[in-house]
């Protein structure tokens, strides 16, 4: 299969959706820059992309200018710290990604005249009154509170991001993520699926945080891939929704995960977290008239080969 991307530049390439991304391109016929400085993702997640001849590494702070010299024909930013206990260590560091790193690679992508896709989040709709999410829903979010970091650095994106689309006739689209999964995790990210994985397959107790009762729509990180590469081939601006509209709330991922691994771990509540949006679940009727995207793995199929993939380095760890 031919790619209708022939060169990319991946801003966050090593990390979790990075490196899918990466790896997905490559194997459609596409030549990969990517850029990352590996604070929060590693080289380990590229390493058996070493061989694609068309694949190039720059380890390199986006926060910072940067000069590529080969051609491109899109950027995809998806740079940034994506879990809680990341932008938690690193708040500054998170708002300058979204802010100084969105401008750099926005003015990358405009000296090569190429297309320009800010990998968003459904974070900007913070703890929404609106069910399910649509695009345009403005959010609920607490500019303030210690989420903010993460939040209000994807808000201040998409808005230079339509700022330059408006007034510089930048070729740009957002696409705003749902809570993705699957094998390339970390196990202590402090994320909802390799933290049950983990607890589970060790024995110890899965740790639900407040009722349990809060929702959650998890989208295999395949499909969010597929989205993403859609829509940047699309033309269209966005903001478009890319998730799977499965709404299931936290305490049956824990069972079904559970299930999955055949632990007999128990079920332990803790404090629930500052701010914790109590229901997400996308909207992604846009996405399926502009894109003819939509999910295609199921949660069951999906979370059976994220189980394997860390039973697998679990098993690894032991030898």
């Amino acid at each position: 299969m031919s790619s209708a991307i022939p060169r990319a530049l991946v801003t966050g390439g090593a990390g979790f959706v990075g490196s899918h991304l990466c790896e997905y391109l490559l194997r459609n016929g596409s030549a990969v820059l990517c850029v990352d400085n590996f604070v929060t993702s590693s080289p380990a997640n590229i390493a058996h992309l070493a061989g694609f001849p068309e694949f190039r590494v720059i380890e390199h702070d986006i926060t910072e200018p940067l000069l590529v010299t080969e051609p491109c024909d899109v950027v995809f930013h998806l740079a940034s710290a994506a879990s809680p206990r990341d932008y938690f260590r690193l708040p500054i560091e998170t708002l300058r990604t979204g802010s100084h790193g969105t401008e750099n690679a926005l003015d990358l992508a405009s000296v090569h005249g190429a297309r320009f896709l800010l990998a968003s989040t459904s974070e900007v709709y913070g703890d929404p009154h609106e069910h399910p999410q649509r695009e345009t829903y403005w959010g609920h979010v607490n500019p303030i509170g210690p989420r903010s970091v993460y939040d209000e650095a994807k808000r201040y994106g998409e808005a230079l991001v339509s700022a330059y689309r408006r007034e510089r006739g930048a070729d740009t689209a957002i696409a705003r993520i749902f809570n993705t999964y699957g094998p390339g995790m970390r196990a202590g990210d402090g994320r909802l699926v390799p933290a049950f994985i983990g607890q589970a397959l060790a024995g110890k107790p899965m740790t639900v945080e407040g009722s349990g009762e809060q929702t959650r729509s998890l989208c295999y990180v395949g499909d969010t891939v597929r989205g993403l590469v859609a829509l940047a081939a699309s033309g269209h601006p966005g903001p478009v929704n890319i998730g799977n509209p499965r709404e299931l709330s936290v305490l049956r991922i824990a069972e079904e995960i559970r299930a999955l691994t055949d632990s007999r771990s128990t079920v332990t509540h803790v404090d629930a977290a500052t701010d914790d949006p109590q229901r997400r679940c996308p909207d992604i009727t846009l996405a399926e008239q502009v894109l003819s995207w939509r999910p295609e793995v199921s949660l069951t199929d999906g979370l059976r080969r994220t189980v394997k993939w860390f039973q697998q380095r679990f098993t690894g760890a032991a030898e």
